[in-house]
């Protein structure tokens, strides 16, 4: 018994992120439903340009604790960037509405976690079903560096051509990150457009979120704005909210991130709010 809680602790909070993507390759653009034991559950959200592999270690480890997790694909994800290329942000929110549905027939209540836009998907979805328990905001963009500027030449760009190369600055680190081997490498800059149109209704939503939340940024994130999580923990009207730094880590840093305690934190808040609706 104790062998076996000792290999399960190594193996998810422990393991180095890079020997456990050589074990699980195979896994790396497919959803995941990890079926539960509590009767609660954890909707997980991808970022853009990602797959669900992004967040399937911290789906693992919420599961060895009880809950079911489940991690849908969203539209264009994990095939060619081509695919990406007449999907709207209202597609991806309709993934995420049929996956928590699906999520909440087999449990009691249902927390989301999501990153990057992942994140601002949960919200407008939190925004929408107020019975949700709590939410997990990670790299959440209030708004991007830059963003006006972006907006504009991106839509000047898309006069000329279809698609831009990711740029990562040297401060990102190795190519072998988790996040740079599993994402898209290009990207069509219509779908950049919807990522903006998608974080601007985020924002308009942020009033409208009294659930719990756990609000996480890294120190360094290249792609949202320093003081984001700070506007959004001042925006959102939940009574219960909580923030957390990443300190040397990147945006979407939930991958590659090896113990900070940062799924300990996670599984704690989620503990600490469980039942809040279930009686009201």
């Amino acid at each position: 018994m104790v062998k076996r809680i000792f290999k399960s602790i190594k193996s998810v909070l422990f393991a180095d992120p890079n020997l456990l993507y050589e074990e699980e390759k195979e896994f790396f653009n497919q959803p995941f439903y990890f079926k539960g034991s509590n009767g609660k559950g954890v909707l997980l959200v991808h970022g853009w340009t990602s797959t669900p592999y992004e967040v399937r270690r911290l789906g693992k480890f919420l599961n060895e604790n009880g809950y079911a997790v489940f991690c849908p694909q969203l539209r264009g994800h994990g095939t060619v960037p081509k695919n990406l290329e007449k999907v709207k942000w209202q597609d991806w929110l309709e993934d995420v509405e049929k996956a928590y549905e699906k999520l909440k027939l087999e449990c009691d209540e249902v927390f989301v976690g999501g990153t990057s836009i992942g994140s601002s998907l949960a919200i407008i979805l939190a925004s929408e079903k107020t019975e949700i328990s709590g939410l997990i905001l990670m790299a959440t963009p209030y708004e991007i560096k830059f963003e006006k500027f972006l907006v504009a030449f991106a839509r000047f760009m898309g006069f000329f051509k279809s698609y831009n190369k990711k740029f990562y600055p040297p401060t990102f680190g190795v190519s072998t990150t988790i996040t740079r081997l599993i994402a898209y490498r290009t990207y069509p800059i219509k779908s950049a457009l919807e990522t903006f149109d998608l974080i601007k209704e985020s924002r308009n939503k942020l009033k409208f979120i009294k659930q719990p939340c756990f609000l996480i940024q890294s120190t360094h994130d290249h792609i949202v704005k320093k003081d984001s999580l700070e506007k959004i923990y001042g925006m959102i009207n939940s009574k219960i909210k909580n923030k957390r730094y990443i300190e040397r880590a990147y945006h979407t840093f939930i991958s590659d991130i090896k113990n900070e305690g940062v799924f300990e934190e996670i599984l704690s808040f989620i503990k600490s709010n469980e039942n809040r609706n279930l009686y009201q």
